[in-house]
């Protein structure tokens, strides 16, 4: 009798997902204290990583990368995406907080 068991049910593997990425204007996403929210017309999977490309006014982007943590709605309204930005650099930050204020 063997002590160990192969694990056959896949919880370990890793996941091939390919890279999310997104470009939207600053008219199209609302900015909240953690991040952004946007809306979306298919559902993303919560705690799917992205890169999003936030298109300013002056035609300056910012670019992020980041988690989703939320995401409601349905396939008639959309959907409501909650996205948390994370190791954005001191630069970005300046961005994003000038982008909030406009």
């Amino acid at each position: 009798m063997s002590t160990s068991k192969l694990d056959t049910s896949g919880v370990f593997d890793p996941q091939n997902q390919s890279e999310v990425r997104l470009t939207l204007s600053t008219q199209a996403i609302k900015f909240r204290s953690n991040g952004i929210e946007f809306l979306s017309s298919k559902s993303i999977p919560v705690w799917s990583e992205m890169t999003i490309d936030i298109q300013s006014p002056d035609a300056k982007k910012v670019r992020g990368s980041g988690v989703v943590v939320a995401c409601e709605g349905n396939r008639q309204s959309g959907y409501v995406v909650s996205f948390i930005f994370m190791n954005l650099s001191k630069q970005a930050q300046e961005r994003l907080g000038a982008l909030c204020l406009a």
